[in-house]
């Protein structure tokens, strides 16, 4: 209450409802009300002892309140607390991290520490919220869905007012960092529109409405998460500690793109949607987001993290656990609904990955559509006037659980999230990683892009729904446009060019130099100085990689030697994974030149793009293209670095094609298609020689895959063993299933085995295209083409 509402009421009664947990605490309270009154009798005024917000609440409010709600007169109530305020912490961060493990919450101090608190006026602030009078709470009560006029419903919807009104207040005080939810569950439940939810789902399925709701308010409680200031504070401690073990101190991001970011969360909800290739990848944002004042993103996580200690804590500090799977459960459904639409409409940022799971090959995974369906949907239904999307890439230089992917692509079963496994997760961040690199892609707009939003329509979350895969597939392009080109990714990106033979440091050098030079012309995001234009800083990258056990060096003759390290060309291919779908265009209009340089051609530039329209469909479920129209474009501008007159080249015939393809600097289709179209080969050649009329059994055809893929490996028809992933197997039978190959067809049998064989054929022949790239590319490492 400040002396300006006491004027603006001078002749109604006010109500001070105090949120206190100690009598320290009220004693400051009635001390700052007898000065804001200055002596005035004539102000009438009562004080009303809140339960304290800060514990856990027993009971229901003193009847004291209720006779406040219940008097004729209407009076004001104006809320008041203490905020304690924490000291400026001297020392470094591992002080600070001491002083929150040992001290606790420094926001709530112990009543001895508040008696020591109450001497030093710097150390705490009284909080005023902004007033309101019993009728405005009363009609607000009735509008949120109350029935009837019990005074004791409204006496406990007039206490979590006042409660959500002080974390307002001192929200203006402290910032917006610690902007977090309160009473989530009872205003969730206490909806009107989630109990008519509840009451019309029992009514569909037949059961108990009160049996219904009961389950509905349990889970809730395992979605949620509940957040505590304190813990926030002690997780972003806790993660500086963790990442800092294997990364540089300071993670790297543009301040201004985090600027405007949160400029969108003061106006609208947004959504951090992260690229997930490591463990990590949460917490540095998180600790990011924290360290520039933001408050934490409510991020939805599996709830195979939800284990001791790690899910209470995570919990605590902004993540909300969701299953895998609850196709089934039309209940879990509407509570996961409700509760979106609850974050969207208060405008919380939310957090999940786009992906769903980290990718075990390097690149962006095919987007998940689940989250995304809800949050559309609730900004569909008018929940808020916009929602931005913000595309987020994170890259390492290099990521602790290379290894681990590398076996899981070989066939090995994914470790199951535990405290063990968490134990070994901490322990394996020992060795110097390099750094950490945050970049923001363009913001999304639904209002720009699907239009304004109809406050009448239906709750319908589809995941089949084209304008959220269209969303969805913008996000991923928008991620994988300002992932940065790492010194790690191009230096593994030039080894596998070469296959299994070692390579000098010069040779190396003259391979990097046509890639420095493309990267640089085609202006693509790095990670600062790539420092590849000279022997020293090549070395310092092979150092790198020599040390994490990808890159084995051999330097007993007169000349050191690199070549990747026996069963290491998964991992390799990781880190060159994480930029290939910059080269993709590129290595495809390779390809795409010499089918229209065939003999059989007679309008070549048609066959050009039809032979790169083939491409791309074939790789569909590997890169993130545009539409065709946009595709072509790309393709066209791609060709115009290497020649700006080239499709007149197309015209002059195969002659001048050649030329054409000989002045490409650097050639890309061995290093970037090869490895996917191999394990394609395998997987069709599998396929064509399953039973037409007997279904798959996927664990013996992927067993044959792997056996059939290190046969050709060891007969040089595969030349890296990066094409023996699991991970490539399954997105060739994907691309098979599309293609209608995979399910048999007893009524014609002798048709589908003939359409896996062109398929098979189709594939082999675009490798004899890759392995004539391939040819070019080491006439020009032995100095036989400029």
């Amino acid at each position: 209450m400040t002396q300006h509402a006491l004027r603006a009421d001078a002749e109604r009664r006010v109500v001070y409802l105090l949120d206190v947990g100690s009598t320290v605490e009220r004693r400051l309270l009635e001390d700052w009300i007898a000065r804001e009154r200055g002596g005035r009798p004539e102000v009438p005024c009562e004080v009303v002892v809140l339960p304290s917000s800060r514990r856990p609440r027993r009971g229901r409010p003193q009847p004291q309140l209720e006779a406040c709600i219940a008097a004729e007169d209407d009076p004001l109530l104006s809320p008041l607390r203490v905020a304690w305020l924490p000291a400026d912490a001297p020392g470094g961060r591992w002080r600070r991290l001491v002083r929150l493990l040992f001290l606790g919450d420094p926001r709530d101090p112990g009543r001895l520490r508040q008696r020591w608190l109450a001497r030093r006026p710097e150390r705490f602030r009284i909080v005023a919220a902004d007033p309101a009078t019993v009728s405005t709470l009363r009609r607000r009560w009735q509008e949120a869905g109350a029935v009837g006029g019990e005074s004791g419903g409204l006496a406990d919807f007039v206490t979590r007012q006042a409660y959500l009104a002080l974390e307002r207040a001192e929200r203006r005080l402290r910032g917006l960092r610690y902007k977090v939810p309160r009473f989530v569950r009872e205003e969730i439940l206490s909806r009107a529109s989630f109990r008519a939810g509840v009451a019309r789902l029992a009514r569909e399925l037949g059961r108990d409405e009160t049996q219904l709701l009961r389950e509905a308010a349990a889970d809730l409680r395992e979605i949620a998460a509940n957040h505590s200031p304190h813990v926030i504070d002690l997780v972003a401690q806790l993660i500086h500690v963790l990442y800092t073990r294997s990364y540089g101190e300071a993670l790297h991001y543009d301040r201004a793109k985090l600027e405007r970011i949160y400029e969108l969360t003061q106006r609208h909800p947004v959504v951090f949607l992260p690229s997930h290739k490591s463990n990590l990848d949460h917490l540095v944002l998180q600790y990011m987001l924290h360290e520039n004042g933001h408050p934490p993103n409510h991020t939805a996580g599996g709830i195979n993290m939800n284990f001791f200690p790690v899910g209470p804590l995570v919990r605590r500090s902004g993540v909300f656990f969701i299953r895998r799977t609850f196709k089934n459960d039309p209940l879990y459904k509407l509570v996961l609904r409700h509760y979106i639409d609850y974050l969207v409409e208060k405008r919380f940022s939310l957090e999940w990955y786009i992906e769903g799971g980290r990718s075990r090959s390097g690149k962006l995974l095919p987007p998940r559509f689940g989250m995304l369906a809800y949050v559309v949907d609730a900004y569909r239904r008018g929940r808020a006037e916009d929602v931005h999307l913000i595309p987020v890439a994170i890259a390492y230089e290099q990521i602790q659980e290379v290894r681990e992917y590398a076996a899981e692509q070989r066939g090995a079963h994914k470790q199951r999230e535990s405290f063990s496994w968490f134990v070994r997760v901490v322990r394996g961040l020992q060795r110097r990683l390099g750094d950490i690199h945050i970049n923001f892609g363009e913001p999304i707009s639904l209002a720009e892009t699907l239009g304004p939003p109809d406050q009448t329509a239906e709750p319908n979350p589809d995941e089949q729904s084209l304008e959220v895969q269209k969303l969805a597939f913008e996000v991923a392009v928008r991620i994988n446009r300002v992932t940065p080109v790492t010194p790690i990714s191009l230096v593994t990106h030039s080894l596998l060019g070469v296959g299994d033979r070692a390579v000098t440091l010069t040779e190396i050098g003259r391979s990097l130099a046509n890639l420095v030079d493309y990267v640089r012309r085609r202006h693509l995001p790095t990670t600062g100085d790539l420092d590849l234009d000279t022997p020293d800083g090549i070395q310092r990258t092979l150092d790198l990689l020599v040390a994490g056990g990808v890159v084995t060096c051999f330097d007993e003759g007169p000349e050191a030697v690199y070549l990747i390290g026996p069963d290491q060309h998964l991992a390799a291919a990781y880190y060159r994974n994480t930029i290939i779908h910059f080269f993709v265009t590129g290595a495809i209009g390779e390809l795409a030149l010499l089918r229209a340089a065939d003999d059989d051609v007679t309008d070549r530039r048609a066959a050009f793009f039809e032979a790169a329209l083939a491409l791309r469909d074939l790789l569909k479920f590997e890169f993130f293209f545009a539409d065709r129209e946009e595709f072509r474009y790309e393709l066209a501008s791609e060709m115009a670095l290497h020649d700006p007159s080239w499709e007149e080249r197309l015209d002059e015939g195969p002659e001048a094609i050649g030329a054409l393809v000989r002045r490409i600097r650097p050639f890309n289709a061995h290093r970037v298609i090869r490895p996917f179209v191999a394990a394609y080969q395998v997987v069709a050649d599998v396929l064509a020689g399953w039973d037409p009329t007997k279904p798959l059994e996927l664990d013996t055809f992927y067993g044959r895959c792997m056996a059939l893929g290190k046969q050709y490996h060891l007969q040089r028809r595969i030349r890296s063993a990066e094409s023996l992933s699991k991970v490539l197997f399954e997105t060739a039978l994907k691309l098979a299933g599309n293609r209608r190959l995979v399910d048999p067809d007893p009524a014609a049998p002798e048709a589908l085995a003939q359409r896996r064989r062109a398929f098979a054929d189709e594939i082999r022949t675009t490798l004899k295209r890759v392995d004539a790239i391939g040819v070019l590319a080491a006439s020009r490492r032995a100095g036989l083409l400029d």
